[in-house]
Protein backbone atom coordinates (compact mmCIF):
# COMPACT_ATOMS: atom_id res chain seq x y z
CA UNK A 1 0.00 0.00 0.00
CA UNK A 2 2.61 2.21 0.63
CA UNK A 3 4.65 2.20 -2.27
CA UNK A 4 1.40 2.79 -4.09
CA UNK A 5 1.20 5.79 -2.59
CA UNK A 6 4.52 6.72 -2.92
CA UNK A 7 4.27 5.55 -6.92
CA UNK A 8 1.50 8.11 -6.99
CA UNK A 9 3.60 10.97 -5.41
CA UNK A 10 6.65 10.27 -8.02
CA UNK A 11 3.77 10.73 -11.14
CA UNK A 12 2.42 14.03 -9.52
CA UNK A 13 5.80 15.57 -9.02
CA UNK A 14 6.77 14.12 -12.78
CA UNK A 15 3.54 15.84 -13.79
CA UNK A 16 4.07 19.30 -12.37
CA UNK A 17 7.42 19.15 -13.77
CA UNK A 18 6.38 18.38 -16.90
CA UNK A 19 3.67 21.22 -16.82
CA UNK A 20 6.79 23.69 -15.95
CA UNK A 21 8.26 22.89 -18.63
CA UNK A 22 5.01 23.17 -20.94
CA UNK A 23 4.75 26.43 -19.36
CA UNK A 24 8.30 27.80 -20.56
CA UNK A 25 7.17 26.95 -23.78
CA UNK A 26 3.85 28.28 -23.63
CA UNK A 27 4.98 31.64 -22.27
CA UNK A 28 8.55 31.96 -24.21
CA UNK A 29 8.14 34.79 -26.55
CA UNK A 30 6.63 36.64 -23.35
CA UNK A 31 10.18 35.49 -21.02
CA UNK A 32 12.51 35.47 -23.82
CA UNK A 33 14.37 37.35 -25.73
CA UNK A 34 14.37 35.88 -29.28
CA UNK A 35 14.04 37.38 -31.91
CA UNK A 36 14.90 33.68 -34.13
CA UNK A 37 10.89 32.56 -32.90
CA UNK A 38 9.09 34.96 -35.37
CA UNK A 39 12.40 34.09 -38.30
CA UNK A 40 11.30 30.39 -37.40
CA UNK A 41 7.16 30.90 -37.85
CA UNK A 42 7.32 32.81 -40.57
CA UNK A 43 8.96 31.63 -43.97
CA UNK A 44 12.75 31.56 -42.76
CA UNK A 45 14.75 30.00 -46.29
CA UNK A 46 13.73 33.12 -47.88
CA UNK A 47 14.03 35.25 -46.00
CA UNK A 48 16.79 37.47 -44.16
CA UNK A 49 18.23 36.57 -40.61
CA UNK A 50 16.62 39.44 -37.68
CA UNK A 51 18.91 42.08 -36.44
CA UNK A 52 19.57 40.93 -32.63
CA UNK A 53 21.44 42.01 -29.68
CA UNK A 54 23.81 38.59 -29.43
CA UNK A 55 25.05 39.01 -25.70
CA UNK A 56 21.06 39.60 -24.85
CA UNK A 57 20.31 36.45 -27.32
CA UNK A 58 23.11 34.04 -25.69
CA UNK A 59 21.71 35.10 -22.11
CA UNK A 60 18.17 34.11 -22.41
CA UNK A 61 19.57 31.00 -24.58
CA UNK A 62 21.06 30.04 -21.56
CA UNK A 63 18.76 30.97 -18.95
CA UNK A 64 16.04 28.95 -21.13
CA UNK A 65 18.72 25.90 -21.65
CA UNK A 66 19.43 26.22 -17.60
CA UNK A 67 15.80 25.78 -16.82
CA UNK A 68 14.85 23.21 -19.03
CA UNK A 69 17.79 21.25 -17.87
CA UNK A 70 17.29 21.75 -14.26
CA UNK A 71 13.73 20.40 -14.37
CA UNK A 72 14.80 18.41 -16.74
CA UNK A 73 17.47 16.42 -14.45
CA UNK A 74 14.68 16.55 -11.81
CA UNK A 75 12.38 14.54 -13.99
CA UNK A 76 15.37 12.09 -14.57
CA UNK A 77 15.68 11.66 -10.78
CA UNK A 78 11.97 11.40 -10.24
CA UNK A 79 11.75 8.77 -12.36
CA UNK A 80 14.60 6.71 -11.36
CA UNK A 81 16.16 7.67 -7.99
CA UNK A 82 19.60 6.70 -8.59
CA UNK A 83 22.55 9.38 -8.20
CA UNK A 84 24.76 7.87 -11.11
CA UNK A 85 22.71 8.08 -13.31
CA UNK A 86 21.83 12.25 -12.56
CA UNK A 87 25.72 12.91 -12.13
CA UNK A 88 25.66 11.31 -15.78
CA UNK A 89 23.26 13.13 -17.30
CA UNK A 90 24.60 16.44 -15.49
CA UNK A 91 27.59 15.71 -17.22
CA UNK A 92 25.98 14.87 -20.33
CA UNK A 93 23.64 18.40 -20.26
CA UNK A 94 27.09 20.16 -19.29
CA UNK A 95 28.50 18.85 -22.57
CA UNK A 96 25.92 19.50 -24.99
CA UNK A 97 25.26 23.01 -23.82
CA UNK A 98 28.80 23.76 -24.46
CA UNK A 99 28.87 22.26 -27.89
CA UNK A 100 25.52 23.15 -29.24
CA UNK A 101 25.91 26.92 -27.77
CA UNK A 102 29.64 26.42 -29.98
CA UNK A 103 27.84 25.57 -33.14
CA UNK A 104 25.06 28.16 -32.30
CA UNK A 105 27.09 30.71 -31.94
CA UNK A 106 29.04 30.25 -35.11
CA UNK A 107 26.45 29.60 -37.19
CA UNK A 108 24.86 32.83 -36.43
CA UNK A 109 28.23 34.54 -36.77
CA UNK A 110 28.63 33.02 -40.72
CA UNK A 111 25.12 33.05 -41.30
CA UNK A 112 23.94 32.13 -44.86
CA UNK A 113 21.14 30.51 -46.36
CA UNK A 114 22.19 26.69 -46.56
CA UNK A 115 22.76 27.42 -42.33
CA UNK A 116 19.02 28.78 -41.50
CA UNK A 117 18.17 25.08 -41.16
CA UNK A 118 21.20 23.80 -39.02
CA UNK A 119 20.75 27.17 -37.05
CA UNK A 120 17.15 26.14 -36.58
CA UNK A 121 17.76 22.73 -35.14
CA UNK A 122 21.02 23.78 -33.38
CA UNK A 123 18.46 26.18 -31.20
CA UNK A 124 15.33 23.89 -31.04
CA UNK A 125 18.19 21.83 -29.13
CA UNK A 126 19.02 24.28 -26.68
CA UNK A 127 15.59 26.03 -25.90
CA UNK A 128 13.96 22.92 -25.85
CA UNK A 129 14.15 19.89 -23.57
CA UNK A 130 14.48 17.24 -26.78
CA UNK A 131 17.74 15.56 -24.57
CA UNK A 132 15.03 14.25 -22.06
CA UNK A 133 13.29 12.64 -24.71
CA UNK A 134 16.05 10.65 -25.60
CA UNK A 135 17.90 10.59 -21.75
CA UNK A 136 14.74 8.79 -19.98
CA UNK A 137 14.38 5.91 -22.94
CA UNK A 138 17.97 5.28 -22.74
CA UNK A 139 18.18 5.18 -18.94
CA UNK A 140 14.87 3.22 -18.77
CA UNK A 141 16.43 0.66 -21.07
CA UNK A 142 19.51 0.32 -19.11
CA UNK A 143 18.23 -0.60 -15.92
CA UNK A 144 15.98 -3.07 -17.81
CA UNK A 145 19.27 -4.79 -18.69
CA UNK A 146 20.69 -4.32 -15.68
CA UNK A 147 18.00 -5.92 -13.39
CA UNK A 148 17.98 -8.78 -15.84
Amino acid sequence: MEKRIKRRYRIIEIGILILLLAAIRFFEEDIFYDPLIMFFKSDYLLGIIPPMDMAKLMINLSLRYALNSIISLAIIYFCFRDMGILKFSVILYGVLYVVATSVFIFLVLNIEHEHYLALFYVRRFLIHPLFLLILLPAFYYYRLRNYK
